[in-house]
């Protein structure tokens, strides 16, 4: 393995239910309407854990962008 296994993580759709404090449910939509970074892997729903954490902050900005 050459990339650093704590920064490349992968995390399945409960633990990523979990991390953003929502229903696996929630995840699963947002990963079949392609709002939210995923891939498929034998047809299970995967997540970096770096493009999720990408993907909060881009959450964050466009709110920030909104109120402004």
């Amino acid at each position: 393995m050459t990339q650093n296994a704590s920064s490349e993580s992968v995390l399945t759709l409960a633990e990523v239910a979990a991390y953003l404090k929502v229903t696996e449910r929630t995840i699963y939509r947002l990963a079949g309407a392609k709002k939210i970074p995923a891939f498929k892997v034998g047809g299970s729903w995967r997540f970096r854990k770096t493009d999720i954490d990408d993907w909060i902050n881009s959450q964050s900005l466009d709110t920030e962008e909104l109120n402004s």
